[in-house]
């Protein structure tokens, strides 16, 4: 932890193009030595104790997650979410209250109008929501303020760092600020399961987590350099067969939609639509999708039953 906060001081003082070449260089080096726990984490496939599956006798969840992270991410949300619209798809879209950019109140009313979520990304996204217990218990209540305005059920942090016990503090239903396996983040303790699980105590105090269990995009496609959504896929019917949790996060500002010309920090929109179309030609009636919130709300039913909440 202390050499994350060492880096997010000093982050803004190193130009953006340096830093995704070195920390390419470095996720590259250590995807050599993480074969034997990434994509797959051996033994994430086990389901909790009295897991009873998916509602409607579904073979696996597959759930859609976005952090917007500026200004470009803002401007593509209404794009993006035709696409998934025509897709037969819906997805959460998670927001920086105190970020670089204004989050438009007409937007959050058109998502959620539309049938998608929206969702509360961090506090400032500056890497330091959790220096301290006390300045996070202070931050607490300002993204508290920002989840009851917008309401919204669930959290992420920025750079996916996580407290589980300190997001206590918050009211929320569900986390996502965890994965499976990701050896490639800053703080990379993998949860281990591609299922969700409860934290909290036996009073139901407490939100359900859900980890994201496909590699994010910018891993994949910044980070990796990777040409295809190959990865993705496999990912997807390794989760189906063992019956877990599909959930992915794709960062609207890194797309480049169909007739754009792809720039610094963007991939191809076809990857993302290319998985989409595979889940759906695939799987048809096979899969689970609705909203991380419904996800969350199933959850902590089947664990309050489980745990006698």
């Amino acid at each position: 932890m202390i050499r994350n906060s060492l880096y997010y001081r000093i982050k803004p003082l190193v130009p953006a193009r340096l830093r995704l070449a070195v920390r390419g260089w470095l996720t590259r080096r250590k995807r050599e030595r993480s074969r034997d726990i990434w994509p797959i984490l051996p033994g994430s496939e086990r389901p909790p104790p009295g897991w009873p599956g998916w509602p409607e006798g579904k073979k696996f969840a597959f759930i859609l997650t976005h952090d917007v992270e500026g200004e470009a991410g803002v401007a593509k949300c209404r794009q993006l979410m035709a696409v998934e619209k025509r897709l037969g798809f819906r997805s959460s879209f998670n927001f920086i209250p105190e970020g670089g950019y204004q989050v438009p109140r007409e937007l959050r009313e058109e998502l959620t109008a539309g049938g998608f979520e929206v969702g509360v990304h961090d506090l400032h996204h500056d890497g330091k929501l959790y220096r301290n217990r006390k300045e996070f218990a202070g931050n607490a209540s300002r993204i508290n303020h920002y989840l009851k305005e917008w309401d919204a059920a669930g959290f992420r942090s920025g750079f996916m760092l996580h407290n589980l016990d300190w997001l206590k503090d918050l009211d929320i239903q569900y986390d996502a600020s965890t994965f499976d396996t990701d050896p490639f983040e800053p703080q990379p303790d993998a949860s281990g399961t591609i299922f969700p699980f409860w934290r909290g105590d036996a009073t139901g105090r407490g939100y359900v987590e859900l980890p994201y269990t496909l590699p994010q995009d910018s891993t994949l496609f910044l980070l990796l350099a990777e040409a295809t959504p190959e990865l993705w896929l496999e990912k997807t019917d390794w989760i189906a067969r063992h019956g877990g949790m599909a959930l992915l996060n794709v960062h609207p500002d890194y797309l480049c939609f169909h007739g754009g010309s792809p720039g610094f920090r963007m991939f191809p929109f076809a990857h993302y639509e290319d998985l989409l179309k595979y889940v759906r030609q695939k799987y048809e009636g096979q899969f689970w999708h609705v909203l991380p919130k419904d996800v969350a709300g199933y959850c902590r039913r089947v664990f309050a039953e489980a745990i006698n909440l």
